[in-house]
């Protein structure tokens, strides 16, 4: 019961039925040979469904996985799945990838070689490090882990802290002096969520199974704390 997924910003926001429009039917096959194998490599955008300021879909790519078998090497056919979602909050426009960051990472910039026909124009977002503190200021009973990075103390590169009480020590705020604040995993009091946050807009919630409940979840509490 675990769902993760990313969130990215657009560099130019487009409407709803722009990005529609371009991604409406998108489909490339391309044939892949190899010994006595043939296959042929699909790469789609599936299941579209636009709403107010909501564009959703699925997006499918093909790969080839070489595995060993019965003494050779042999080409495999997997698929890459996963839910998309594009959102217009407040003149942004931003794109929620519902998959690990790795994977994420890859479709958005492969969503942005269909919308605009080159890498780049769907970029990494960024929560600053005092918004995440403020994350944790409303639930303090409830922060669980907590990571710091850019640390000014020689030959320490990152600090972290684990524990229910983890807040209620002076570490905390000892360790915001020297690091910003990265990753804090935290139970939302509002939706009973334990969820976890990255700078970079990466958001696990960790007793959830239900994309849409993500999707919605991620639209209401983490756009907003989106600077950039």
């Amino acid at each position: 019961m675990v769902v993760a997924g990313k969130v990215f910003r657009l560099s130019d926001s487009l409407s709803v039925d722009e990005l529609a429009s371009k991604l409406e039917g998108f489909r490339v096959e391309k044939p892949f040979e190899e010994g006595d194998y043939k296959f042929t490599l699909i790469t789609e955008v599936t299941n579209l469904l636009a709403k107010p300021n909501t564009v959703r879909g699925v997006y499918s790519h093909d790969y080839i996985l070489h595995v060993f078998h019965r003494g050779k090497v042999a080409p495999l056919p997997r698929t890459v799945e996963a839910v998309f979602s594009f959102t217009q909050a407040k003149g942004k426009t931003f794109l929620t990838v519902v998959e690990k960051k790795r994977l994420a990472n890859f479709i958005a910039n492969k969503l942005s070689e269909i919308i605009y026909e080159k890498v780049g124009g769907i970029q990494v977002a960024r929560i600053p490090p005092e918004v995440l503190k403020e994350f944790h200021t409303k639930n303090p009973e409830d922060t669980k882990i907590t990571f710091f990075d850019n640390v000014d103390i020689p030959n320490v590169n990152k600090l972290s802290l684990y524990g229910p009480d983890l807040v209620g020590t002076s570490l905390f705020e000892d360790y915001t002096k020297h690091g910003d604040l990265w990753y804090i995993v935290a139970r939302a009091a509002k939706y009973g969520y334990v969820v976890g946050i990255t700078r970079d807009a990466s958001v696990t919630i960790f007793n959830l199974a239900n994309k849409d409940k993500y999707l919605e979840y991620v639209e209401k509490e983490i756009h907003p704390i989106i600077t950039e």
